[in-house]
């Protein structure tokens, strides 16, 4: 960012909670099937239908907020909110304004300094202002047919329409558009963690926008900002962010000024453009729904919701780092999961070694999980048979190299560990006397490289390891076999 100059940077996050059904009629919010298809009169707004709340809704939004450090608050209006556009079909969206279901929450993220490649360098943790979650129905989808030089048709789906959205709305905190990136990540975990939403951006199932402006160093007015729309991924959201932040110091400067209004990221030619001038709250016309009670929340349910809570990322990851010696990336990667976090314990369990776990699960099984397309919840090899092969190791029945190929065939076969040893007959030979037998076969096959290993050449021990593991036909147990070796070669 140019001197002088810095960024203000508010965040809103728009999540499907993972219900089954809509928020305020009974039909499937399976935004997938045949367009159209899971509509009824509630969701297609017709004369005389009625809204009732899904009960589910309020469960997952209670975990959401809660997870995100906000306040439920105990009485919550919803109002609608008036505006035109074809995939609205009642005219006005149901949502809530001044009196939301969550409010005044605060959260600590973990953000880093990035090079220009992206790569992150010095995490340090953040914590950030969250004005709101407030929930609200989805509109409907335009679908657009067609090329510019052809005939063009656009086609409505109303199957998301009153599909259920937690609005995450953050206080203008953000100076970097890294900030920005690591925020939308931390709270996506955050949503998956605690089971409110799916969160993927590829689905569409979470979107996010963002409130962007610049000002001097120093000044403490805001400046007009303006809100990128249809961010579909974060990286996205954060090259958008990037680009706006230096087209609006370039505006200033030239006394151009910045207009308050709505902008695309057009990711093919790495730039913003105008979708429309910016509304405000007024503009929308809110008034309280009549067709909705106010939802009062217990202290009962709070407390309730409360006790449930999974332990959250943030707290495991401290754990992992003081309950079992984990560095700090390591531990990061496996709370980044919460279906991870969960089998690297329950594979400790079994091998009674976390950090030879954590590493034999973040190199070897995850490479053959991302290979297969695989979450560790959908791993062929479960956490207990994980967990038996590093114990496996560990004892010497197997080598490590060993336990790379048996660790593969499991994966393919769903096998566990002991009975492909037993298979292939790979159990490591560790009796001293077998191997002491065929160290001095080795020693006195080569009589020349003890001679040399004697007169200072040590690095002959490799050779002299790897002629025994050989004649072994790889069973001896390395380890014995560099011990063997040494006492018999000093």
């Amino acid at each position: 960012m140019k001197e002088g100059w810095e960024a203000v940077i508010g965040m809103e996050i728009h999540a499907q909670l993972a219900t089954e059904t809509k928020i305020f009629c009974g039909c499937a919010a399976n935004v997938g099937d045949e367009p159209n298809s899971n509509t009824c009169p509630v969701c297609l707004g017709l004369p005389g239908a009625l809204p009732v709340l899904n009960r589910k809704v309020i469960d997952l939004a209670a975990k959401a907020a809660l997870a995100l450090g906000l306040n439920i608050n105990e009485e919550s209006i919803f109002s609608r909110k008036n505006y035109f556009y074809p995939d609205l079909p009642k005219g006005y969206q149901i949502s809530q304004y001044d009196r939301p279901f969550s409010s005044d929450g605060r959260l600590t993220i973990m953000t880093a300094e990035r090079d220009e490649g992206g790569h992150a360098r010095d995490w340090k943790p953040m914590t950030i202002g969250v004005e709101r979650m407030h929930l609200e129905e989805d509109a409907g989808k335009n679908v657009h047919e067609g090329l510019p030089e052809t005939e063009k048709f656009s086609y409505i789906d109303l199957n998301r329409a009153g599909t259920p959205l937690a609005e995450i709305v953050t206080e203008p905190d953000f100076r970097t558009s890294w900030q920005a990136y690591d925020y939308v990540n931390h709270v996506r975990q955050l949503l998956q963690w605690v089971g409110a939403s799916d969160a993927d951006m590829e689905k569409g199932n979470l979107r996010c926008e963002a409130n962007v402006s610049v000002r001097k160093t120093g000044q403490k007015e805001f400046n007009n900002k303006v809100e990128l729309k249809n961010l579909n991924s974060v990286r996205f959201m954060q090259k958008a962010i990037e680009f706006e932040i230096e087209r609006q110091i370039k505006a200033h400067e030239s006394g151009e000024g910045v207009e308050q209004e709505t902008r695309l990221w057009d990711e093919k030619n790495s730039r913003t453009l105008v979708m429309r001038s910016k509304e405000d709250a007024h503009d929308y016309r809110y008034f309280p729904e009549p067709d909705l009670k106010p939802l009062v929340i217990s202290a009962e349910f709070i407390a309730k919701e409360k006790e449930s809570m999974p332990e959250l990322p943030s707290a495991m990851l401290g754990r992992f780092q003081t309950e079992y010696g984990l560095g700090f990336g390591d531990a990061s990667q496996l709370v980044s999961e919460r279906g991870l976090a969960e089998y690297f314990e329950t594979a400790v369990t079994k091998s009674g070694n976390p950090k030879t776990t954590a590493n034999w699960i973040l190199s070897e099984l995850l490479r053959e999980m991302n290979a297969a397309g695989k979450s560790a919840s959908e791993s062929p090899v479960s956490a207990e048979n994980l967990g038996s092969l590093v114990a496996l190791i560990d004892g010497g029945t197997i080598s490590g190299k060993q336990g790379k190929e048996v660790l593969i065939e499991m994966f393919a076969t769903g096998k566990s560990a002991k009975k492909i040893i037993e298979e292939k007959g790979l159990e490591q030979v560790s009796d001293t006397g077998e191997i002491e037998a065929l160290v001095d076969t080795v020693l006195d096959a080569n009589a020349e490289e003890v001679e040399a290993y004697r007169n200072g050449n040590q690095k002959l021990l490799g050779f002299f390891v790897g002629q025994v593991l050989k004649e072994s036909k790889g069973k001896a147990n390395p380890k014995i076999v560099n011990e063997i070796l040494r006492e018999k070669l000093s």
